[in-house]
């Protein structure tokens, strides 16, 4: 794999079931991040399969020394997008850079923190990384680029999917098309979060709704869409979140009851969360007993669906 400082630019998102491995990909870099990722850079079991880490080290500390500025986030992001992951606990793990030429991207991925190798935070990074690749840039094919040692990278892009497309005795070459990725979407393949469902009507709106919106909101919702199992309104179980549905949800701690509602009706004072909210967008399609992790105001938080007190289809009141 291959590092450069030229680029980086991102954005936010994620969503997993309890007690799965949880990575959101943030797109902001700090001063502190940056002394981090000089850290990992110089610890050569994180650099072996590297090629130029030892340069890309001291480019960021030359950019530390430079500006006193308390946000470095744009220079990290001149050519392609940089991404800091953050686990569960809100601790920076790793980075993704996502660099895109013409209709393909290609991705570089890092687990710095070696003390957290072995808990599956690679192919949950890939994952992030594969939705912001197909869903806010829009590229037709992902390649990761792997040396043949570098056997934990390998095992984690081929289990999220990839396809070995070439080789030489000193890099590997694997790749995740577009339709492979919808289609592993829409069947599930991932298996790191609980399905969802949704009306076909709520679905046919909220596409309707995304086709003119872009964004960390935008990115999400669509994922949502693409991997929720559709159903029929009158098919709908009572007890799943669908549009202007309200529920019971417990916060890490706290409870609330929201009321989830197209964006025009939003009112949060009033516990009317949007769906292209935090809140809103996170809930969508599940159902009572579902937990989840879920990066809400720059912090992760637990949502537990604890009951669903009100459904628009379970009252009869939808529109054919």
């Amino acid at each position: 794999m291959t590092i450069s400082m030229k680029g980086f630019n991102p954005l936010q998102i994620s969503v997993v079931k309890m007690n799965k491995p949880f990575i959101s990909l943030c797109p902001e870099i700090t001063r502190a991040h940056a002394l981090t990722l000089m850290n990992w850079l110089e610890d050569e079991r994180v650099t072996c399969y590297l090629s130029d880490s030892r340069h890309v080290s001291r480019s960021i500390e030359q950019a530390v020394d430079r500006t006193q500025l308390p946000i470095l986030t744009h220079l990290f992001n001149r050519d392609g997008r940089f991404f800091m992951a953050y686990d569960r606990h809100d601790a920076p793990v790793g980075f993704v850079r996502l660099v895109k030429t013409d209709s393909n991207c290609e991705i570089v991925l890092v687990i710095g923190d070696s003390e957290k190798w072995g808990r599956n935070l690679g192919a949950r990074t890939i994952r992030e990384g594969m939705k912001l690749a197909f869903l806010d840039m829009r590229a037709e094919k992902l390649i990761a680029k792997i040396h043949p040692d570098n056997s934990r990278s390998l095992k984690a892009f081929l289990r999220s999917g990839f396809m070995l497309e070439s080789e030489t005795p000193t890099l590997k070459s694997f790749s995740m098309t577009a339709a492979r990725y919808f289609q592993f979407l829409r069947e599930g393949a991932g298996g790191d979060s609980a399905r969802i469902y949704i009306t076909e009507i709520d679905k046919a709106r909220l596409e309707e709704l995304i086709a003119f919106e872009q964004g960390p909101a935008a990115v999400e919702l669509e994922h949502e869409l693409e991997r929720a199992i559709v159903v029929k309104p009158q098919q709908v179980a009572c007890n799943v979140i669908t549009m202007n549905s309200r529920a019971l949800l417990q916060l890490d701690d706290e409870e609330y009851e929201v009321a989830l509602v197209y964006p025009e009706d939003a009112d949060n004072n009033a516990g009317k969360h949007s769906v292209y909210s935090d809140i809103g967008a996170a809930i969508l399609g599940y159902q009572e007993g579902d937990a989840i992790d879920w990066r809400i105001s720059d912090r992760t938080r637990r949502i537990e669906i604890k009951k669903v007190l009100y459904q628009p289809e379970a009252a009869g009141h939808f529109h054919l």
